[in-house]
């Protein structure tokens, strides 16, 4: 059976002026692996997602993104899954600006599909990146990257780099880990100020 994404309404007003697209991480444990709602990669951006949607009140339409497969390959990427999912809103809602918040590879996945006519800002958290992760058309995009110095996963100088290249705020998050578990108020806050910044512009 052929492995497809899944978007899923958190929040829908009837008349919402912006669109926010929230993506997972999760590392990949074999060639075309299902992923399941339950893999703490997807878990631990619910509330992330929930609490932009009361921040955004009836302006904003919040979005998650289950992805067709786990990890990153070379057949297919979250890439393709987020621009999927920025297409399948445009046809659902109109052309909604939107904002695109990743966590991991769901970061990365942000900042590589940056580029689309509807992407306005993208905030990338604990990003596994490369510096050289410059999308055509990202640098004229509102572009927050905000990571753990303690981070073991991904590397907080390699997202440090691509902000350079990028010109994107960068928040450092002195004692944050990967998981964004401890101190997470100070990944999630700076995420829904700059989201409704965003939108304010």
């Amino acid at each position: 059976m052929e492995l497809q994404p899944k978007l899923i309404e958190v929040h829908v007003p009837s008349a919402a002026e912006g669109a926010v697209l929230v993506l997972h991480g999760g590392a990949a444990r074999r060639a075309d692996m299902r992923v399941s709602p339950t893999q703490l990669s997807v878990l631990r951006m619910i509330p992330i997602a929930r609490r932009i949607a009361r921040a955004g009140g009836d302006r904003l339409a919040v979005f998650r993104l289950l992805n067709s497969r786990r990890g990153w390959d070379t057949t297919h990427t979250p890439v393709q899954d987020a621009r999927w999912a920025l297409a399948e809103i445009a046809d659902r809602f109109g052309p909604l600006p939107t904002c695109s918040v990743g966590h991991s590879l769901g970061g990365r996945a942000a900042l590589l599909s940056a580029g689309a006519p509807a992407v306005r800002g993208v905030v990338a958290l604990a990003p596994w990146v490369y510096p050289t992760d410059v999308a055509p058309g990202a640098a004229d995009r509102r572009i927050l990257i905000v990571h753990g110095a303690r981070d073991r996963v991904a590397s907080p100088d390699r997202s440090a780099a691509l902000a350079r290249r990028l010109g994107a705020r960068y928040l450092s998050v002195p004692e944050g880990k990967h998981a964004m578990l401890q101190h997470s108020r100070q990944f999630v806050r700076p995420t829904v100020e700059f989201v409704l910044e965003t939108f304010a512009r």
